[in-house]
């Protein structure tokens, strides 16, 4: 579950985090009030669970009262990656004099959190990773020592932070991380974490990740607002669906599959867009929703279903395929990896529709997706 960024900002509040003077409002003239409350200018944003919510045009700044309304109207106007804006937090514009990244995450592979920061705050995280490895600096946590001090320091040294700025940072981290371990948070993040004129720091925006399956009891009111809507319709369908932030729609039938598929599809150079395991069968009723979800995010231009016929046969999975597909009239690449149970027929059927294109390996498929959907 994603909270909202006022819900995430209330629970930074809890654990000493600063953040800007902000309110919420639902319509424009509550915008316009709480600009006057709050004081001029003002940064207008939209509330979404979505991502890309300032390349959307979902944050705009307001140095008036009628700038502030006006602002308030385009955004409850708005839809961004399908989700109607339905409510606005209206904050203070801050001086900012330098922009840092800080987020904590669960590394997998170790089975402990890592703190991650980088001196290029504000911007997508991920792209800085791949284009300047070398800006992204990691720390990892020991559950039973917690995240110490030295550590911080060691991380800020190493990444070039002016020493007038250690202990304020070292303070919001090991506040962030009391957050993490307080909401029990799969992800939480600050981006940008701004150095302000006067020195100090303060966190301008939120990301809070959280398990839906043990969530704390004192989480902020109206946090299912946070719940992305696609999330939310698959789970009403017994199907369990992340977003991602690639264009490689994926669908599986199991969990481990999935995780796989992922990781190959990466390799290979593309950009997965969502995780989507259907379970252990894949009927025509289940592909069908399957594809619906996949394709109803705007960022998707191709698929890769990705399907182990043990417990159902693998020419009635490509037979539940080919009617999802045509009755859907999918207008990008997919591209079909079927083995087990009567495999060879599942690929026979699938090669007589447009538009599909059967493989027998998961690397192969990977690849061919990559391919079809490189820009």
């Amino acid at each position: 579950m994603k909270l909202l960024e006022y819900q995430g900002k209330e629970l930074f509040e809890r654990v000493g985090l600063p953040v800007p003077a902000s309110e919420l409002a639902d319509t424009p003239s509550d915008a316009r009030a709480a600009a006057e409350r709050i004081g001029l200018p003002v940064v207008v944003k939209a509330q979404v669970a979505a991502g890309g919510r300032g390349k959307a045009g979902g944050i705009k700044v307001a140095q008036t009262a009628d700038e502030t309304e006006s602002a308030a109207q385009q955004l409850l106007e708005m839809t961004i990656q399908t989700e109607p804006v339905r409510r606005l937090m209206v904050a203070q514009a801050v001086d900012i004099a330098n922009e840092y990244y800080l987020g904590i995450t669960l590394d997998r592979a170790k089975r402990r959190p890592v703190l991650i920061f980088s001196t290029r705050g504000g911007v997508d995280i991920e792209e800085v990773a791949r284009t300047s490895p070398d800006e992204i600096h990691r720390v990892h946590v020991s559950p039973l020592e917690g995240l110490q001090a030295y550590q911080l320091r060691k991380l800020f040294f190493a990444a070039g932070v002016p020493t007038d700025q250690l202990k304020g940072l070292i303070q919001t981290a090991q506040a962030l991380y009391r957050a993490f371990e307080s909401f029990r948070a799969q992800l939480v993040e600050i981006n940008p974490l701004v150095v302000l004129a006067d020195g100090s720091l303060s966190a301008i925006d939120s990301k809070f990740i959280l398990d839906e399956s043990d969530l704390p009891a004192d989480l902020p009111e109206g946090h299912g607002e946070g719940v992305d809507p696609l999330e939310q319709e698959a789970d009403e369908a017994g199907l369990q669906y992340v977003k991602l932030d690639g264009h490689v729609g994926i669908i599986g039938n199991g969990a481990g599959l999935v995780m796989s598929t992922l990781d190959v599809v990466q390799l290979k150079g593309g950009a997965p867009a969502n995780f989507l395991d259907i379970g252990g069968g894949a009927s025509a009723d289940q592909m069908e929703t399957a594809l619906r979800l996949v394709l109803s995010d705007d960022d998707v231009t191709g698929v890769f279903i990705n399907i182990f016929g043990g417990i159902t046969r693998c020419d009635l999975v490509a037979q539940g395929i080919t009617q999802a597909a045509e009755s859907l009239e999918i207008q990008v690449p997919v591209v079909v990896r079927l083995v087990g149970t009567n495999e060879a027929e599942g690929r026979e059927i699938l090669s007589q529709v447009d538009g599909l294109h059967p493989v027998s390996a998961m690397e192969d498929g990977a690849e061919r997706i990559a391919e079809l959907t490189a820009a």
